[in-house]
């Protein structure tokens, strides 16, 4: 039976290797991605989202209420303005 300290040496070669072979793969596997990109003409802000949490580029949502005596609007996401109230369909834009 192998001592702790021989298991222990044992398990930092492996981790050593399993380094070294997720560093080559990886690589592989990103120079496949970008002869894709480029045999598509694609770019890194094509593999994204147009509208996503994270994106900071997002277009403003349409409103769906509007107050008709100021002409503020609300889009419906977020905390609800105070001049809603408690009867929302009074202040719904219709189509």
């Amino acid at each position: 039976m192998a001592t702790y300290r021989e298991l222990l040496a044992e398990k930092e070669r492996l981790d050593a290797e399993l380094e070294e072979a997720w560093r080559t793969e990886v690589a592989a596997v990103i120079e496949t991605i970008r002869a894709q990109m480029d045999a598509y003409g694609l770019t890194v802000d094509d593999l994204s989202p147009r509208r996503g949490r994270y994106r900071g580029e997002t277009a403003p949502l349409p409103p769906k209420y509007r107050d008709p005596r100021t002409g503020k609007t609300w889009s419906g996401r977020g905390r609800a303005p105070a001049w809603l109230g408690k009867n929302r369909d009074r202040f719904l834009i219709s189509e």
